[in-house]
């Protein structure tokens, strides 16, 4: 079983920067792949990036290649999401998210309960 708390959400203008951070409880967190998904009201959660269990790996959807950096450390069990170059159509909720095997699905096995991100144009 893994617990996840984002934090890090808020309000900013667009073309700044915020810093996404989810903290998993157990000893566990090492084994599993985390990512990061968004979801905007009435719509689908979409997959956002996403990190291997050692940090070797990261893919990242197209609308934020370039813009966005996963990150993890696994002696603190965190996974951080650093947002550069905001954009109002960033705006949604966040979701940090851990699964056993490397997927852009949104079908993990356990879920944060989200951070609110606006951007203001």
């Amino acid at each position: 079983q893994v617990q996840l708390v984002e934090s890090g959400g808020g309000l900013v203008q667009a073309g700044g920067s915020l810093r996404l951070s989810c903290t998993a409880s157990g000893r566990t967190f090492r084994r599993y792949v985390m990512g990061w998904f968004r979801q905007d009201p009435g719509k689908e959660r979409k997959f956002v990036a996403v990190i291997s269990t050692n940090g070797g790996t990261t893919y990242y959807a197209d609308p934020v290649k370039g813009r966005f950096t996963i990150s993890r450390d696994n002696a603190k069990n965190t996974v951080s999401l650093q947002m550069n170059n905001l954009k109002p159509e960033d705006t949604a909720v966040y979701y940090c998210a851990a699964k056993a095997v490397f997927t852009t699905n949104n079908d993990y096995d356990y879920w944060g309960q989200g951070t609110q991100v606006t951007v203001s144009s």
